[in-house]
């Protein structure tokens, strides 16, 4: 799913962005990773991490046919009842600031951007958190 869903941003940064890289198998292991279906076919995933003060959002993949219909929104809103359930009032992102309709998508949704850092395989980095 990953993989279909950043394929887009390959020609924009020259390399396969982290969801397309990472090692899922590690994954299933040491975060949560809650998966959209429909009739069996997996339309979208949201992959976060209990960090210390907050739950961070490690990867949120749409299938590219799904995307612009609201599962984006749906996976935010169950990372935000997840984060709850377990006392965060915050939860963190980060993406790749060449992906600005992604910073854009997060902004309009109520996170802020509070750091922007080099990132070693070249880009930068934009961390976003939003207070729940």
């Amino acid at each position: 799913m990953s993989r279909l869903a950043y394929a887009k941003w390959v020609p924009l940064i020259g390399r396969e962005p982290l969801p397309m890289t990472a090692d899922y198998e590690r994954a299933v292991v040491d975060h949560m990773i809650d998966l959209h279906e429909d009739n069996g076919a997996l339309l979208a995933l949201i992959e976060t991490i209990a960090c210390g003060d907050h739950l961070l959002i490690e990867n949120l993949a749409v299938h590219p046919d799904q995307q612009g219909k609201g599962l984006g929104d749906l996976l935010l809103s169950h990372a935000q009842a997840v984060a709850r359930e377990r006392g965060y009032r915050e939860i963190r992102l980060y993406t790749n600031g060449a992906f600005a309709s992604n910073v854009a998508f997060y902004a309009k949704r109520g996170f802020s951007e509070y750091a922007r850092e080099p990132f070693p395989k070249g880009g930068e980095l934009v961390r976003m958190r939003r207070f729940i």
